[in-house]
């Protein structure tokens, strides 16, 4: 029986199938040299190198150190998202505190398996580089879009707890009030300013835990019991919008 593939697979030249294994190659290597020797020090030389080839002919597939980067960002954005999607796939749409734990759990999953590229995405800007929107901002917002997603869906469904929908006694400034506005007609969200501004609380926090236990700023000696106080830590970040 033929194995079905993919039609643009099928449709693509010969030429085209070899250009696109030799960029996933590059990535490939690029990733490599990134967990080696950090993103301010990736070099298109070395990874010509690695792939036997002069300089020269790797600047055919990929034109500069930046685009590089912009491949090694996208490719860390989409495996992030997918691996996110998965394990939302294997939760009811209906358990929002579920799927607000797994959520979590595979970004931080994710993160501590690929700690370079993690750092790519959320660490430090690398000097010199400035990612093109227009190419990172849809991967890049995925998996925090799929957060939002299980706060409104949530709020939808008035399965928000009722004592955690009650006005923060924090004044909302008029400037970020606009802002958020502005947020929710972007997204469709039917979610208050209140529980919106909660979520973005929520999505800082999620992701400065995260970064805290990859780059080490507990100590090596602090909190022995990492997952289990990353669990804590959701639990009291899904009772703030009231999951």
């Amino acid at each position: 029986m033929n194995t079905p593939r993919d039609a643009s697979a099928v449709s693509a030249t010969p030429r085209e199938r070899a250009r696109e294994r030799t960029v996933r190659d590059i990535i490939r290597l690029g990733r490599k040299h990134l967990a080696d020797q950090g993103a301010a020090a990736l070099s298109l030389r070395a990874v010509a190198r690695d792939l036997g080839v002069v300089s020269s002919a790797v600047y055919r597939y990929v034109e500069s150190r930046d685009e590089l980067l912009t491949l090694l960002l996208i490719d860390a954005y989409n495996e992030l998202g997918d691996e996110v999607d998965a394990a939302l796939a294997a939760v009811p749409e209906q358990d929002f505190p579920g799927r607000f734990m797994v959520l979590g759990r595979a970004v931080r999953t994710w993160a501590l398996r690929e700690p370079a590229r993690y750092a790519l995405l959320f660490g430090s800007p690398v000097p010199g580089y400035q990612a093109p929107g227009e190419r990172t901002t849809v991967p890049g917002t995925r998996v925090v879009n799929r957060l939002v997603q299980i706060f409104d869906a949530a709020y939808r469904a008035g399965a928000l707890m009722e004592g955690q929908l009650a006005e923060s006694p924090v004044a909302m400034a008029p400037a970020l009030a606009e802002n958020l506005a502005a947020v929710r007609a972007e997204l469709d969200l039917a979610m208050s300013d209140d529980a919106l501004a909660k979520g973005v609380l929520v999505w800082t926090s999620l992701f400065g835990a995260i970064s805290f236990e990859v780059f080490g700023q507990y100590g090596p000696d602090t909190f022995p019991a990492r997952e289990e106080l990353f669990d804590h830590q959701l639990s009291l970040l899904a009772g703030l919008v009231g999951l």
